[in-house]
């Protein structure tokens, strides 16, 4: 073996290093030559029914981990263990992911199944990808299959909320996927839809579940232009852009108008609720002048009617959905309605106390009532 390579070493190099170089341009060409021949004369097989040979599978692979590996370096996963999580992913994996990779009692699509590559069951795995690989891969997509990247590139939090509902996957059941996927649906074979698909998440009374807002009762401009800004991209989120962005004007006008419809509360006795007290409620009411913090109530804090219909009524929502939404606008990741200026600087100079303390405010309060002090 040894002297063969010696044999082949003297014959490209000769007695001259000049020599040896246009020996080896003079390979090199004649192999790129004789590859491009190859490749023109229709001798490469692309046809999904044949698969890919051992060796280029093997190559692919070896080329798609390596690369993934080495874009994750310094990635550091957050805490993936909140209850919200979950049921955002959920119901987005339901629509949008599980054809193709099929879910707990749900197999693939047959005519996924006859893709080249064939898309993973991912009920059965990962074959050892660390979280930031499977964030990686879930925000970029891969090239030359039918992995799409996030929509959104700004939301990493909702691609890091499919990473944790994809670690659960492989062992979840038929039964738990239903529930976090359907929500009060589960076990409902829901036809297609668009407002079957709303109520998948937010829930046929507009209540919505950890990390996805309630709906009902919101004004229904609000809720209109905000299926619109998510429609064409000024408000980012790669779960809701793409169910907006199929709707049009008049399905936009009647869901905002269903939602909006929803009953809600009424009259004195249901907004009477415990004194509002703690960092929380002096921050909403008054904000920090200090911090020039401007109190929250300003805008949100008044009863329909008196508010602007372009504010939300944020009494009785989800204290996570707040906080995040509160993290996305202090960080200018969220976009949103032409009134999205006015949120990136109210919020640039919260803590993640107040954060804390406003959504937990505002979470505890009855809704559609006013709440400014």
């Amino acid at each position: 073996m040894v002297e063969w390579m010696r044999r082949v070493w003297r014959l490209l190099a000769g007695d001259s290093l000049v020599l040896a170089l246009c020996r080896v341009v003079l390979v090199l060409a004649l192999l790129g030559a004789g590859a491009l021949a190859f490749v023109a004369a229709g001798l490469v097989p692309v046809a999904a029914s044949e698969g890919h040979w051992a060796v280029t599978r093997v190559l692919l692979q070896f080329t798609m981990r390596s690369s993934v590996r080495t874009r994750t370096l310094g990635i550091q996963p957050p805490p993936l263990d909140g209850p919200d999580l979950l049921p955002k992913a959920a119901g987005h994996y339901a629509t949008a992911c599980m054809a193709c990779h099929g879910a707990p009692g749900e197999p693939r699509a047959l005519v996924v199944r006859g893709m080249t590559p064939e898309p993973p069951f991912l009920p059965g795995g990962f074959d050892g990808l660390r979280d930031r690989e499977l964030f990686w891969i879930v925000r970029h997509g891969i090239k030359y299959t039918a992995m799409p990247a996030w929509p959104a590139q700004d939301r990493v939090d909702e691609v890091w909320a499919m990473v944790a509902f994809l670690r659960e996957l492989p062992g979840m059941d038929a039964a738990t996927f239903q529930a976090l996927a359907n929500g009060e649906h589960a076990g409902i074979d829901l036809a297609p839809g668009t407002l079957a698909d709303c109520e998948r998440c937010h829930g046929r009374d507009g209540m919505g579940r950890p990390g996805i807002p309630r709906l009902a009762g919101q004004e229904e401009a609000y809720l209109r232009a905000s299926l619109a800004a998510f429609a064409d991209g000024r408000r980012h989120s790669g779960i809701m852009q793409p169910v907006a962005a199929e709707l049009d004007a008049g399905e936009i006008d009647r869901l905002a108008a269903h939602f909006a419809g929803l009953a809600g509360r009424s009259g004195d006795a249901a907004c009477a609720g415990p004194e509002a007290a703690g960092r929380g409620a002096v921050l909403a009411r008054h904000g920090d002048p200090d911090r020039k913090i401007p109190a929250c109530n300003a805008c949100h804090g008044r009863a329909a009617g008196d508010r602007n219909p372009m504010y939300p009524d944020l009494g009785g929502q989800h204290a996570d959905y707040l906080s995040a939404q509160l993290e996305l606008f202090r960080e200018r990741s969220r976009g949103g309605t032409d009134h999205v200026p006015l949120m990136h600087s109210a919020s640039k100079r919260l803590t993640d106390r107040d954060i804390r303390d406003l959504a937990g405010y505002y979470a505890a309060l009855p809704w559609g009532c006013p709440v400014q002090g």
